[in-house]
C-alpha cells in the first residue's frame, strides 16, 4: 500500500499544488495561455516522439489492440447518450457532451504521466495508441452528433475538411505519426537533438498536471448536475471494467498493454469536455462539475486500481 500512495501521491500532489495556486493566485483562465500552450505543443509531443520512436515497429500495428479498445469506449459512449436522450429526455446536442463526459477520458494530460510512473517506459505506445485513435474518433463524433442535432451549420464538406484538419494537426498525434516514422527506420536523433527532446520530456507531466490543477480552480463548482449519478459510475467504474472484459475477450494482448489501457480508462472525465461543450454553448457548467468532481473521486478509484493491480489482484487475461 506505501508503494501505491508513493505513486499516487506526488502525482495527484501536482494537481492540488495546481488547484491551491489557482485558488490562491488572482489570475483569469487567459493566464494560462501560455503554459497550456507549451504542455500541448511543446512538452507533451517530445514526450510521445521520445517513446513512441523507440518501440520496435511490429509493436506499433496492433490493430485488435486499438479496436479493442476503441469498442469498449464507444460501447460506454452509446450507453450515456442512451440514458441521456431515451431516460433523461435531453436533447441530442446536451446528450452528446454528457456521452463524452462518460468516456473520455484525462488520456492527454493525466494518461502518460501516470501510465509511465505506473508501469514503467514500455506502457508508451499502448497509451499513444488509444490517445491518438480515441482522439481522433472524439473528434470525429462531437462535430458530427452536434451537426445532427443542429448545433452545428457548417456544410458537410466543410465539417469534414475541419475534422480532418483538426485530427492531423493536433501536436500529439503529429509527434506520435512521426515517431512512428522514426521508428520504422530506426532513425536516431543527434546527441544535442536527444538531449533537448529528453529534457522536454521530463517537464511534460509536471507541467500538464500543474495546469490542469489551476484550470480546475479557474471554474469553481456552482451546482452538482443530476447527470452525475450515473455519469460519475460509469466513467470511473465500468469504462474500465468494459475495457478489461473485452481485452480479455479478445486476447493475446502483453499484459502491460492490458494494464495500461485499463488504468487509461479509469482516469476522470478530459477537459476537453468542457471546451467541447462551450464550443456548442451546450451543458457547460455541468461538464466543469463532473470534470472537477470526476478528478476528485479519481484519487481514490484510480489509487484503489493501481493497488490490485500491482498487488496481483487483478489478472491480465479473464479468459486464458
Amino acid at each position: 500500500m506505501a508503494d501505491i500512495v508513493a505513486l499516487v501521491l506526488p502525482f495527484f500532489g501536482l494537481i492540488l499544488i495546481g488547484y491551491v495556486s489557482g485558488r490562491l493566485g488572482d489570475h483569469s483562465a487567459q493566464a494560462l495561455g501560455w503554459l497550456n500552450f507549451f504542455v500541448i505543443y511543446v512538452t507533451l509531443p517530445a514526450l510521445f516522439f521520445k517513446l513512441v520512436s523507440r518501440t520496435p515497429i511490429e509493436q506499433l500495428t496492433r490493430i485488435d489492440f486499438i479496436a479493442a479498445c476503441l469498442a469498449a469506449t464507444y460501447t460506454i459512449f452509446v450507453l450515456v447518450f442512451v440514458i441521456g436522450r431515451y431516460i433523461r429526455g435531453n436533447n441530442i446536442a446536451e446528450s452528446t457532451v454528457q456521452a463524452l463526459a462518460g468516456a473520455y477520458g484525462n488520456i492527454g494530460y493525466m494518461g502518460p504521466g501516470l501510465a509511465l510512473l505506473a508501469f514503467g517506459e514500455k506502457a508508451a505506445v499502448p497509451v499513444a495508441l488509444v490517445f491518438c485513435f480515441e482522439n481522433a474518433a472524439h473528434f470525429i463524433a462531437a462535430p458530427a452528433l452536434m451537426a445532427f442535432a443542429g448545433g452545428d451549420e457548417r456544410p458537410p464538406a466543410q465539417m469534414a475538411l475541419d475534422v480532418a484538419r483538426k485530427i492531423l494537426t493536433h501536436p500529439f498525434i503529429i509527434a506520435t505519426l512521426i515517431g512512428f516514422l522514426a521508428a520504422a527506420f530506426a532513425f536516431e536523433p543527434p546527441l544535442a537533438l536527444q538531449r533537448l527532446i529528453d529534457y522536454l520530456a521530463q517537464a511534460a507531466a509536471p507541467c500538464a498536471l500543474f495546469a490542469m490543477g489551476v484550470t480546475l480552480a479557474l471554474r469553481p463548482l456552482k451546482r452538482i448536475p443530476a447527470e452525475i449519478g450515473y455519469i460519475v459510475p460509469i466513467k470511473l467504474l465500468l469504462h474500465p471494467i468494459l475495457v478489461y472484459l473485452v481485452l480479455s475477450a479478445v486476447g493475446n494482448f502483453d499484459p502491460l498493454w492490458v494494464q495500461t489501457a485499463i488504468l487509461l480508462a479509469a482516469l476522470p472525465t478530459a477537459t476537453n469536455v468542457f471546451v467541447i461543450g462551450q464550443q456548442y454553448g451546450v451543458w457547460q457548467e455541468r461538464a466543469s462539475a463532473t470534470i472537477l468532481i470526476t478528478t476528485v473521486i479519481s484519487v481514490f478509484s484510480v489509487s484503489a486500481l493501481l493497488f490490485a493491480i500491482k498487488g496481483g489482484m487483478l489478472p491480465p487475461d479473464l479468459f486464458p
